[in-house]
C-alpha cells in the first residue's frame, strides 16, 4: 500500500520551501516513533485513573446539591434555580467539544489538562470563598425571597462557570490522554487499554457515589463551606498528582486542525468534480516521506466521490511539489473524513440509547417512590438503588473480562473474541430487555395497588441489573471504539462526541416524556404519566421506549454490519 504510481512520486512533501523545516519535521517523527515503540509505564494510567476519581468527586460535589444551594442560600426562585442549574449542566457537557478541538489542534492533551485543572481549581476556590461570605438577611413570604448579597452571587457564579470550563477541558483530554499511555505495538498494552476504559468509567461512577453520600451529607449537616472545601481539595490533589506524574507520561504533539482538514477535503472534492477517480488507488495522492508522526491510512472504496479530492490533475503535476491543500488532499485526509461519516450513524444510535438509559435517573426513581420502600425495619430511598446499579456495572465488567471474553476465545476456532461493534450491539439489545422488564414490573405494580398490597422496591433490582449490563457493553465499549477509530488529529474530539451522547440522550428523554405525557393527557386524562403514577400507565411509556430501543437496535445492526474498520499503512 505504500508504493504509489509514477505520477504520485512527483508530488511528495519533501520540499522545505513549501512545507517548512524538514529537519524539524524529522525530529518530531523520530520523537513520535519513540513514543509508539516505548512500552507503557503502569504508573501513568494509574495516576490518570486517580485524577478521574478526584475530578468526578469534585464535579458531583458541586452538581448534586447545586439547586438546593442556590435556592436555600442564594435565595433564588424555584424556576430560576432549576434554569440556572440546567444552563450550567449544559455548559459543562458542551465545553468538551471546544476543549477537544483546542487539544487536537493547538495544545495537545497534556497542556489542555494542565490548563483545565488550573481553571478548575481557581473556580472551586472562588466557590468555596463565596460560601464563607455570610448571606445578608432576607425577608421571605410564601411566594418570594429578596436576593442575597450581590458580591457573593458574583464570586459564586464566576467560580461556577470557571469550573464548567475547566471540567469541560478535562473531560475532553483526560480519557484520550490516558488511552495514549499504552503502545499500539504491544499486544499486552492493547489488552490493558481495554481494561483502562472500563476502570475509567468505574472511576467516574465511583466519584458520583462518593460525592452523593459524603460531600452532600457534609454540605447539608455540617457546612456548605466545608463541603465545597472538600471538593476543592480533590481538585487541588488532582493538580498536584498530575504535576508529579509528568515525567512518566507519554506526550504526543497536536496534529493540526481537524475541522480545517475536513473542509479542505470537501472543497477539493467539489473542485475536482470533473476528474475521474482512477481504478488503481495507488495513483491517488499520498505523502511518501515519513517527515511527520501522523499515521497514514489505507484507501477504502466507499464514498468514492470524496476520492476526487486526492485525484492528481495535470495542473497539480505542473505545479510540482508545491500544491494547495484546498485543491488536492492526501488519501489519509480523505479517509479521515470517511471515518467520520461511518461513525455518524453509530453515534446517533448512541443518543437514542442514552435516552433509554437516563430512565434510571428519572422514571425509575419515580416508580420506586410509589412502591413499598420498607425492607424489614429499614426504609430504602429509591434514588439509592443507583448505588446498586454501579455495583452491578463493576460486576459486569469483571464477568465480561474474566469470563465472557475468555469463553469467546475458546468458542471461536481462530481464538478471536467479541469485536467492539458486537459488544456495543449486545448493549443495545440489553437495553430492550431492561425497558421490557421495567414495563412488566410497572404492570405488576399497578395490579398490586388495586389489590391493596404495594409491591416491594426490591422488585426493581432486576431492571437495574440488566441496565447495568447494557451500560457495561455499550457505553464503555463505545468510548473505546471511538478512540480507536479516531484519526490521530481527532482523538480528543471523537472521545468528547462519544461522551456527548449521554447529555444529548438526556435532552431527548426529556423531549420524549414531555411529548408522551402531553399527547396521552389529551387522549385520556390524566394520561400515561400523571403526578399520581397509580392513576397512570408508566408501563405503556416503558413499552414505547422498548419499541424505540428495538428500532434503534435494528438501525445499529444495519450500520454496524456495513462499517469498515480503520486500516493503517504499515511502514
Amino acid at each position: 500500500m505504500e508504493e504509489g504510481g509514477e505520477h504520485t512520486s512527483l508530488l511528495v512533501k519533501d520540499d522545505a520551501s513549501c512545507h517548512g523545516d524538514g529537519s524539524q519535521n524529522l525530529l518530531e517523527a523520530n520523537r513520535g516513533s519513540q513514543l509508539k515503540s516505548k512500552r507503557s509505564d503502569w504508573r501513568a494510567p494509574a495516576v490518570i485513573l486517580g485524577l478521574e476519581c478526584l475530578e468526578s468527586m469534585a464535579f458531583n460535589g458541586i452538581a448534586t446539591n447545586l439547586v438546593v444551594y442556590i435556592r436555600s442560600v442564594l435565595h433564588g426562585g424555584i424556576a430560576s434555580s432549576a434554569s440556572t442549574v440546567s444552563l450550567w449542566y449544559g455548559t459543562s457537557f458542551f465545553v468538551p467539544i471546544l476543549g477537544a478541538t483546542v487539544a487536537d489542534t493547538y495544545l495537545g492533551n497534556y497542556k489542555t489538562i494542565l490548563i483545565s485543572l488550573i481553571m478548575y481549581l481557581l473556580g472551586m476556590v472562588l466557590i468555596t470563598v463565596a460560601t464563607f461570605i455570610p448571606s445578608t438577611s432576607v425577608l421571605c413570604d410564601m411566594s418570594s425571597c429578596l436576593s442575597s448579597d450581590g458580591t457573593q452571587n458574583l464570586i459564586f457564579f464566576v467560580g461556577l462557570y470557571l469550573t464548567a470550563v475547566g471540567c469541560g477541558g478535562l473531560r475532553s483530554a483526560l480519557l484520550p490522554f490516558g488511552a495514549d499511555q499504552f503502545s499500539n505495538e504491544h499486544t499486552l498494552d492493547i489488552k490493558k487499554r481495554r481494561n483502562f476504559f472500563s476502570l475509567f468509567y468505574i472511576c467516574v461512577i465511583f466519584g458520583v457515589i462518593t460525592s452523593g453520600t459524603i460531600i452532600v451529607w457534609v454540605q447539608e449537616n455540617v457546612s456548605w463551606a466545608i463541603g465545597y472545601g472538600i471538593a476543592t481539595t480533590c481538585i487541588g490533589l488532582a493538580l498536584i498528582g498530575f504535576l508529579v506524574g509528568t515525567p512518566i507520561f507519554r506526550q504526543d504533539e497536536p496534529c493540526g486542525s481537524p475541522v480545517k482538514s475536513i473542509l479542505q477535503v470537501i472543497v477539493a472534492s467539489f473542485r475536482n468534480m470533473s476528474l475521474e477517480v482512477p481504478a488503481d488507488s495507488s495513483l491517488l495522492y499520498e505523502i511518501r516521506s515519513n517527515h511527520t508522526q501522523r499515521t497514514k491510512l489505507v484507501h477504502s472504496d466507499d464514498f468514492r466521490f470524496l476520492d476526487k479530492a486526492a485525484v492528481i490533475s495535470d495542473l497539480s503535476l505542473a505545479s510540482g511539489s508545491c500544491r494547495s491543500s484546498w485543491s488536492l488532499c492526501t488519501v489519509t485526509d480523505v479517509e479521515e473524513l470517511k471515518i467520520l461519516i461511518r461513525l455518524l450513524p453509530i453515534w446517533v444510535t448512541g443518543i437514542f440509547f442514552g435516552a433509554a438509559i437516563s430512565q434510571m435517573h428519572t422514571t425509575f426513581i419515580q416508580q420506586g417512590t410509589v412502591m413499598n420502600t420498607k425492607i424489614g425495619s429499614l426504609s430504602i430511598p429509591p434514588a439509592s438503588l443507583y448505588s446498586f446499579e454501579v455495583i452491578c456495572v463493576t460486576l459486569w465488567v469483571l464477568v465480561v473480562n474474566k469470563v465472557i471474553v475468555p469463553a469467546t476465545r475458546t468458542y471461536f476456532a481462530n481464538g478471536a473474541e467479541l469485536t467492539q461493534l458486537q459488544r456495543i450491539g449486545i448493549g443495545r439489545f440489553l437495553m430492550i430487555l431492561a425497558m421490557a422488564v421495567a414495563a412488566l414490573l410497572e404492570t405488576k405494580r399497578l395490579q398490586s395497588v388495586q389489590d391493596g398490597e404495594p409491591l416491594s422496591i426490591v422488585w426493581q433490582l432486576p431492571q437495574y441489573f440488566v441496565i447495568a449490563g447494557a451500560e457495561c457493553f455499550a457505553v464503555i465499549t463505545q468510548l473505546e471504539f471511538f478512540h480507536g477509530q479516531a484519526p490521530d488529529s481527532m482523538k480528543s474530539m471523537l472521545t468528547a462526541f462519544a461522551l456527548l451522547t449521554t447529555a444529548l440522550g438526556n435532552y431527548l428523554s426529556s423531549a420524549i416524556i414531555t411529548f408522551i405525557a402531553g399527547v396521552t393527557r389529551v387522549w385520556q386524562s390524566p394520561g400515561w404519566i400523571p403526578d399520581d403514577l397509580n392513576r397512570g400507565h408508566l408501563d405503556y411509556y416503558y413499552w414505547c421506549l422498548a419499541g424505540l430501543s428495538l428500532a434503534n437496535f435494528v438501525v445499529y445492526l444495519y450500520f454496524a454490519s456495513k462499517y469498515k474498520l480503520k486500516k493503517v499503512v504499515i511502514s
